[in-house]
């Protein structure tokens, strides 16, 4: 297979680098927050344990709420005006919170921050800029910076806070902000065309179809509750670590410890997944060690050494499940909705991030930081119960392909032809946007078969 960065436009560089560069700083700005909001509550008045939950999860509910109309909006009066709109928005709700001395004023700021919504609207954007036969990896590069990012913003947090207070980590957080508003108008190409992409954009025909089907349900609710547990024990986790001895100063280096092990630990794992199609296995391990983890650290088990243990246990599981979701997510999405399934997913996930921080504040509010763990890992149970009859998903993958000059009354007929190839499961023929959507299974795939279907015919 060739090397994608080798067939690469320079414009592509650019988009793909300065995008997946805006994504990630943005997502690194919301998580800077989670490991040290809890510990610098005490300075907001009117801070509680619930209130400190709500204030971790808030931005999740306006996300949620916003992501998909911000999308449709882009598509009406431009990506890089909503993006920008979004990122402002963004920066008020950081500045808002950096000058808040009340726990309702943080509450106020995150929610303003989850009102920047430009996630999907990014997507569209970076599918504008790319032809088909990159836009995968393209996609997989914004992927790989959402890890990246969550993980510095583990050990940043820490470090800014120590350095400049809670304030601090939102006035920097802003900082940021505008820097990417210098990428985007600056770094980021003009986009050639606006179009809608049905591997990255929502399509409301198919949105029933999505959000009624088991498999991808299961899939929805895994991320659901994935950042579900993620955002609730970050009420009680930085607790921890100062119970162990380790001072706030060092927390940032605690985090970087344990999630470079788990980064190291996951690999093999991901590895087993993909080449040998053990995906199912694998996810079901992952919530496993999560429940396990969840609920150790919330018994006497959790002592001294064993809670760096526990922790390391929990984001092997946190990181295997990041990487491998969204991959049996795209297997399992029917030709030409992969979009659509994505945004149900999007969706589900900062859902899961609202309700996550709430349930940790009501839990520790009122029966303790042990009762976190505990509820989360009774959650976790329910949820590897949940995915125990999910059907392995087969090894296909998704494929876009530009179509030729065709009459229209021979739509059919292709649609027909290129069904009949061999390793070829499902097909969606869109002429308005000349692309046809395919699911293959690449090891069967009779590929001579198929670029002789599609290559223009000669003249």
């Amino acid at each position: 297979m060739r090397k994608v960065s080798a067939l690469l436009l320079a414009t592509e560089r650019r988009a793909i680098s300065g995008l997946a560069g805006l994504y990630a700083s943005r997502m690194l700005g919301l998580f800077m927050v989670l490991p040290v909001l809890a510990l610098y509550a005490d300075t907001l008045a009117g801070a509680t344990p619930l209130l400190v939950g709500v204030a971790l999860g808030v931005y999740g509910l306006t996300q949620a709420m916003l992501q998909i109309p911000f999308g449709l909006l882009s598509d009406r009066i431009g990506r890089k005006r909503v993006i920008a709109m979004g990122l402002l928005i963004f920066a008020a709700g950081s500045v808002v919170a950096a000058m808040s001395d009340t726990i309702g004023g943080v509450i106020f700021g995150r929610a303003l921050q989850g009102g920047g919504a430009v996630a999907a609207a990014i997507m569209a954007l970076l599918a504008d800029q790319t032809r088909e036969q990159v836009r995968t990896a393209a996609m997989a590069t914004i992927g790989l910076s959402i890890g990246v990012s969550f993980a510095i913003a583990m050990v940043l947090g820490p470090w800014l806070a120590a350095w400049a207070g809670l304030s601090g980590v939102f006035w920097f957080t802003a900082l940021l902000t505008v820097v990417g508003l210098l990428v985007l108008w600056r770094w980021v190409p003009p986009a050639p065309r606006r179009l809608r992409h049905r591997d990255v954009g929502l399509d409301r025909q198919q949105f029933k179809s999505v959000i009624t089907r088991p498999d991808l349900w299961r899939l929805d609710l895994s991320i659901f509750a994935l950042h579900l547990v993620l955002m609730a024990i970050f009420v009680a986790i930085p607790f921890r670590l100062l119970n162990a001895g380790v001072a706030v100063e060092y927390h940032g280096l605690a985090y970087l410890g344990i999630m470079a092990l788990s980064f190291v630990a996951m690999v093999p794992l991901v590895i087993v997944a993909e080449k040998r199609q053990r995906m199912k296995l694998m996810c079901l391990l992952a919530v496993g060690a999560i429940a396990l983890s969840l609920a150790s650290l919330g018994l006497p088990l959790s002592q001294g050494h064993w809670l760096f243990v526990w922790l390391f246990i929990f984001f092997t599981g946190f990181n295997l499940l990041e990487a491998t979701l969204p991959s049996m997510l795209s297997k399992l999405a029917p030709a030409g909705a992969k979009g659509t399934a994505m945004g149900v997913y999007s969706t589900s996930q900062f859902l899961g991030a609202f309700l996550g921080g709430t349930l940790g504040g009501v839990f520790a509010n009122f029966w303790g930081l042990n009762a976190v763990f505990i509820g989360c890992a009774v959650l976790a149970l329910g949820w590897w119960m949940a995915m125990w009859r999910m059907p392995s998903p087969p090894p296909l993958s998704s494929e876009v392909m530009a179509l030729h000059e065709t009459q229209p009354d021979a739509m059919n007929l292709l649609m027909e032809h290129l069904a009949d190839v061999v390793g070829v499961e499902d097909v969606m023929v869109v002429p308005e946007e000349r692309l046809v959507y395919l699911k293959v299974n690449r090891e069967a795939l009779d590929q001579a078969a198929l670029m002789k279907l599609m290559s223009p015919p000669r003249s």
